[in-house]
């Protein structure tokens, strides 16, 4: 925008006229400023829906020689991360770098080689924490405690974590390409016994376990000592009991 020149050839006089008092006024007049102090009405804050994070994905050139246990690859257009990885420099012919993967979404694991020093694409795989709200139907729905935007999984994208799941769990999902392409639960969770059978006299010396059956459904094996109603802390990776809350 041009600036205003408000320097005239006004003759002085000495009762000014009426001209070179509108031209003072505009002078002590403040000036507007285009920014302001309070927030926009489009911030993102309005709009619960809005995810921060840009929905397409980022793609980075990465050398085959960088790779490393928990790389994420681009590979045939699918995610795939790096289990194992080995460089390998035979006496006769080009090095190159086996390595061994697993598919973010179908969790098949194969061996590929790729050729020392080629280009490969990293894929843009990011984790969130989100928390379990409730279950509609045969969806999990869970909610970002930020925006409050809700996702929504169905039980395929679950799997057999199900059975750990209960309302206010924060679990952490993989995102690629704007779709969640993974599933986390945290490594131990509290839940609550709700069944049990009581263990018989002097099992306990023996260090005898009992089946036990969880306020999620799932069923654990617990000492004889766990009654119906306690609080325990389960390893969710193994299944298995670990101590009471």
């Amino acid at each position: 925008m041009a600036s205003l020149n408000l320097s005239s050839s006004v003759a002085s006089s000495s009762s000014p006229s009426p001209s070179s008092s509108a031209a003072r006024s505009m002078l002590r007049a403040p000036a507007l400023s285009l920014s302001s102090s309070k927030h926009s009405v489009f911030s993102p804050r309005s709009f619960p829906g809005f995810h921060r994070r840009a929905s397409y994905p980022r793609i980075y050139a990465l050398s085959s020689n960088d790779i490393k246990v928990g790389t994420s690859l681009v590979v045939d257009g699918a995610p795939w991360r790096v289990l194992e990885f080995l460089h390998v420099k035979p006496g006769k012919g080009a090095a190159f770098v086996r390595t061994k993967m697993r598919n973010y979404i179908t969790g098949n694991t194969v061996e590929k080689t790729f050729r020392a020093g080629s280009s490969i694409d990293e894929a843009d795989v990011f984790k969130e924490t989100k928390q379990f709200t409730y279950k509609d139907g045969a969806q999990f729905v869970f909610m970002d405690l930020t925006t409050y935007e809700e996702i929504r999984l169905n039980e395929s994208d679950v799997g057999n974590e199900t059975k750990w799941l209960k309302e206010g769990l924060d679990c952490n999902l993989l995102f690629w390409n704007g779709k969640v392409i993974g599933f986390e639960v945290p490594i131990t969770v509290k839940l609550k016994v709700v069944d049990v059978d009581p263990g018989l006299k002097g099992d306990t010396a023996q260090g005898g376990t009992k089946p036990a059956k969880l306020d999620t459904g799932a069923m654990v094996n617990v000492p004889l000592f766990v009654n119906i109603g306690d609080e325990i802390l389960v390893d969710t990776r193994a299944g298995q009991y670990m101590s009471r809350a």
